[in-house]
Parts: structure tokens; sequence; C-alpha cells
């Protein structure tokens, strides 16, 4: 049973994720407890609200670096929702630029759809050799809750050995639903209530840990 620490920075809905990940087969802690965080078999970055807020909850326990560290030892970290947003360079949202982690290129901005936000079930397109989709039927779909999202996937180079594996979601326009870049693994939308196809991709994820 793989240790995985969901990290408490005040956003993110840590108890659905706790109760999803407990019953794909995980040893499951909620803290903010560095080393627990650095030592556990998997991370979990959860995220709800502004992309600014999150960012500061995060770096606020010392998130960036425990993330920071982790990836640098090739050690499974996944993204969720404003958890993943925050992985990239920069979010802008009401004319408020704020700085991510860095770890992607990539500006997370308001989507261009006729209804906001996204919110409900929608299918995904997985590319080929995608571990978090593996075994799950193409036509299923997963629940998103969001407006602003990463439009446009820029980084062509390896990290940890693989090449990045991006799946697509179309709401008004194309964006990132998920990443796949060695350690590093993140989804827009929210496994821990994406019901049978959730649960299989959280088993995927702790298979690899």
């Amino acid at each position: 049973m793989p240790s995985v620490v969901i990290l408490d920075y005040g956003s993110g809905n840590l108890r659905s994720a706790e109760r999803a990940l407990a019953r794909a087969g995980a040893d499951v802690e909620v803290t903010a407890d560095p080393q627990a965080a650095l030592e556990a078999d998997g991370l979990v970055v959860p995220g709800v609200g502004a992309f600014a807020a999150c960012v500061e909850g995060l770096r606020s326990v010392h998130g960036d670096r425990i993330v920071g560290k982790r990836l640098a030892g090739g050690r499974p970290v996944l993204g969720i929702c404003v958890g993943m947003q925050i992985l990239f360079d920069r979010g802008v949202e009401h004319g408020v630029e704020a700085a991510g982690t860095g770890e992607w290129p990539g500006t997370v901005e308001r989507l261009h759809a006729d209804v906001l936000p996204h919110m409900g079930w929608n299918t995904v397109r997985a590319p080929e050799g995608s571990r978090l989709f593996d075994g799950i039927d193409p036509a299923e779909r997963f629940y998103f809750v969001h407006s602003y999202a990463v439009r446009e996937w820029t980084l062509q180079s390896e990290l940890g050995g693989s090449r990045p594996r991006v799946t697509w979601a179309h709401h008004g326009e194309d964006f990132v639903a998920a990443v796949e870049n060695g350690a590093l693994s993140a989804t827009q939308f929210h496994p821990e209530k994406s019901g049978d196809a959730g649960a299989q991709l959280l088993r995927n994820w702790l298979t690899a840990l």
C-alpha cells in the first residue's frame, strides 16, 4: 500500500481527495508537515479558488520547495485543478498576474467560451502511451470546475527521462486537461469527483509510485 500525502495549505477538496485515494489503495495522510510530504511515496497538491491565493498558500507552507525537492529526486507529485495550474510559470486572473512555481512554462488564462465556468462532465483526448489514462475508455467523461486554463503547451524537452504527454479537452477552445512529465503529473479536472474513470486514473497513478 503506497503512502500518499495530500498537502494541506488551506486550499482544495482535501477530504474528498483523501477518501478517493484511500479507496484506490493508498495509505493517505493530509498534512502540511514538510518531512512527511518529502518522505511519502506520492505527494498530491490540490487547489480550489484563485491562482494567486493558492500560490500564496502553497508558499506559506514551503510547498513550492517541497515539490522542487521531490522532483529533483524523481519522487512523484500529482497536481489537481488549481494545484495543476500553479505548477506553471504564471496565472492571470481578473487583471491580477501572479507567478507560479515554474515547473512548466505557460500561462493560466481565462478560457474563451460562451459559458463560464466550465462546470460539469467532459471528455478528454489522451495521447498514446499515457499511463494515467491506461485502460480508460476514450469516451469516458471527467468532472471539471474552472474558468481558467493553460491554452498552449510549449515544453518539448524531457523531465526525468520521459517526453511530456499532454491530454487536451475542449470548452469553447482547446485547453490542457492533464500532463504527464516524468515524476510530475497533473489534471485540470477532479479525478476524486469523476466516478469510476477518476478512480481508475488514481489507481494508475498509485501503481507507478
